[in-house]
């Protein structure tokens, strides 16, 4: 499958090369209608074109890991002033490179689902497959308006709906606020779901393709957002009661192994290898967490380092403090031999996250585990985007709201129990948020936008953030809920709009 999203992707970046660039929400790659869309594998082309630009940096690769940067759980880890600066929420980061083209990234995507929705239904070619391919276009674009909104969007904007039917020469204005993009993102995802196959049901040259539980797990996650607790569980309910997936018991580091990338656990990932024809696939998230230089012998980046603050939140004895952060003198396996961990000199944390490490464990693990690039840091590790354990947490958080403490001790304890950990009775919701942090720690799950839906994010930003040693490693804060509870808009946006795109109030 790795091999056949590469070489489709790449097919139908080649098709999809001009479009009218009025407007940056108009993607690059629209395909001519006159010489496309009317065979089978012009489907399958237009469906691997959508998972072309989650191999771009800015996108999966880092760029959006920046916004998740924010956070109290990590440090830009070199000196970056616009990392810098998005993690302080100074209005300077607009244009600094990182962020600029998340935008516009993820309107390609969806402009390429919607020419999907729209002609593929006409196509003469197996209705199973016709079905399958549409429902990942729903799935797809419910996936990327849900990043843009939550990103973006509040009750005061939300972003731009562009439907399969919108003359892409005409500026979209932004939607009234975030629960109208919520609206429209859960109808593309109960359209996904209702076309989509259960994973087990595919083909294993089609693993990473979208299936109906992740359209599932998605809706609870935006119901979720949307504060909507009754449907947030009830989504969750469907993920978990489809006995599709399962937690995987053998320890919380086998979660993060190459081999288990198809596992029950599996709901959603971003699809890597090592070798993609010279610049790789998938997330470079690996390499980018990996000590800078990597005690010479691989080209680590050293950027999102774990802090005290995330070190020291775990309980006594749970195990998932150990596999997700390596502090001085922890022992671990590096391209064969043992090493006692040291940082890097110049690194901000004495810390380093451990999750997305034992591709690098092996010896000579060059070219079959790891990317000789070390500019491009990929690996045979699926970076996952959704975990059955994030489901669990949504079903739990969700009753907790509906129904007070207790509520959601099933699915914590479940958690718990895998990670070494008594069970308990009676847990709040403080109880929740602490294992939501414990379990996705420097995941794409995101804390940043936990804290701010929590309502948490102005007081957590207020204190300092501290070094394995207890030394401040960055300063306090000042996070305004009214103005930093969404990123700007890409001032570019604005601009190819003409302004009928309007930046987010304060920034």
């Amino acid at each position: 499958m790795k091999t056949n999203i590469k070489y489709l992707a790449v097919v139908a970046a080649t098709l999809f090369a001009s479009c009218t660039k009025q407007l940056d929400i108009v993607p690059e790659g629209s395909p001519s209608a006159q010489n496309f869309w009317k065979t089978k594998e012009d489907a399958i082309k237009a469906e691997a074109g959508m998972f072309e630009k989650y191999n771009e940096e800015d996108y999966y690769g880092r760029g959006m890991f920046w916004f998740i940067n924010a956070s109290d759980d990590m440090v830009t880890g070199r000196n970056k002033p616009e990392a810098d600066n998005i993690k302080n929420f100074n209005r300077s980061y607009i244009g600094g490179g990182y962020t600029e083209t998340q935008w516009s990234m993820r309107y390609a995507i969806i402009k390429r689902a919607n020419d999907i929705i729209t002609n593929v239904p006409g196509i003469n070619m197996d209705e199973t497959l016709k079905k399958q391919i549409i429902g990942d276009a729903y799935f797809n674009a419910g996936l990327v308006y849900f990043q843009l909104a939550a990103n973006y969007g509040n009750d005061k904007a939300g972003v731009p709906i562009v439907t399969p039917d919108a003359d892409p020469a005409v500026a979209v204005p932004r939607a009234k606020n975030v629960n109208e993009n919520y609206d429209y993102i859960i109808g593309l995802l109960l359209k996904a779901a209702d076309n989509l196959p259960y994973f087990k049901d595919m083909k294993a040259t089609d693993y990473g393709k979208a299936h109906k539980t992740a359209a599932w797990a998605y809706l609870s996650k935006v119901y979720l957002y949307k504060k909507d607790y009754a449907n947030a569980a009830k989504y969750a309910d469907m993920v978990i009661t489809s006995g599709q997936h399962d937690l995987i018991m053998t320890g919380f580091a086998d979660v993060f192994k190459a081999s288990n990338n198809w596992s029950k656990e599996y709901i959603w990932s971003v699809v890597c290898t090592p070798s993609g024809g010279g610049t790789g696939w998938g997330s470079k998230l690996p390499g980018v967490m990996l000590t800078n230089k990597a005690w010479g012998i691989y080209n680590g980046w050293g950027y999102y380092l774990p802090t005290k603050e995330l070190y020291d939140s775990y309980e006594a004895g749970d195990q998932r403090r150990e596999a997700t952060i390596l502090k001085p003198g922890d022992k671990f396996m590096f391209f064969g031999s043992e090493r006692s961990f040291t940082k890097d000199a110049g690194a901000t944390s004495n810390y380093q996250f451990k999750k997305y490490m034992e591709p690098f464990s092996y010896a000579n693990p060059i070219p079959t585990h790891v990317n000789p690039n070390g500019d491009n840091g990929t690996t045979d590790l699926n970076v996952p985007l959704m975990r059955y354990a994030e489901v669990l947490l949504i079903k739990a958080e969700a009753a907790i709201n509906l129904s007070g403490a207790g509520a959601g001790d099933t699915e914590l304890n479940k958690i718990r129990v895998r990670a070494g950990l008594a069970t308990k009775s009676g847990m709040t919701i403080d109880d929740l948020k602490r294992e939501r942090r414990n379990e996705l720690a420097g995941e794409w799950a995101d804390r940043h936008r936990d804290l701010v839906r929590w309502g948490d994010a102005q007081a957590t930003y207020a204190k300092p953030l501290h070094d394995f040693d207890g030394t401040v490693i960055w300063p306090a804060r000042s996070f305004n809920p009214q103005v930093h509870d969404v990123w700007a808009v890409p001032q570019r946006e604005i601009d190819n709009s003409a302004g009928t795109i309007k930046q987010n109030a304060g920034w």
